[in-house]
C-alpha cells in the first residue's frame, strides 16, 4: 500500500473532528455513540484515512462495550496495531 502524506491541516480539513481525534491523535468515541456501534448492515468497513478494507460485518460481534468489535480483519498485514498504556 503506498503511503499516505497529508499536513495536519489536510487531515483535519478531510476528517470530521471525531473522526481527526480517533485516527491521528489516538482518541476514542465515547461508548454507544459511534455511527457504527449498531450498526447491522451486511457489508464491509473502511479505513477512512485511506480506503483500506478492514472489517466484514459477519465478523462483527456485541461485546457489550459500546464499540464495534469484529474478530478478524479482512487482511491482518494492512492493520496497524498500537500500544496505549493507561495513566493515572
Amino acid at each position: 500500500m503506498k503511503k499516505i502524506s497529508k499536513t495536519d491541516a489536510e487531515w483535519r480539513d478531510r476528517l470530521s473532528t471525531v473522526s481527526y481525534a480517533v485516527t491521528r491523535h489516538k482518541a476514542t468515541e465515547p461508548p454507544y455513540s459511534g455511527r457504527y456501534w449498531n450498526h447491522k448492515a451486511v457489508g464491509t468497513y473502511r479505513c477512512v484515512c485511506c480506503g483500506t478494507l478492514l472489517f466484514a460485518s459477519d465478523t462483527k460481534f456485541d461485546s457489550g462495550c459500546g464499540w464495534p468489535s469484529y474478530f478478524a480483519p479482512i487482511d491482518r498485514p494492512t492493520c496497524a496495531r498500537s500500544r496505549i498504556t493507561p495513566t493515572a
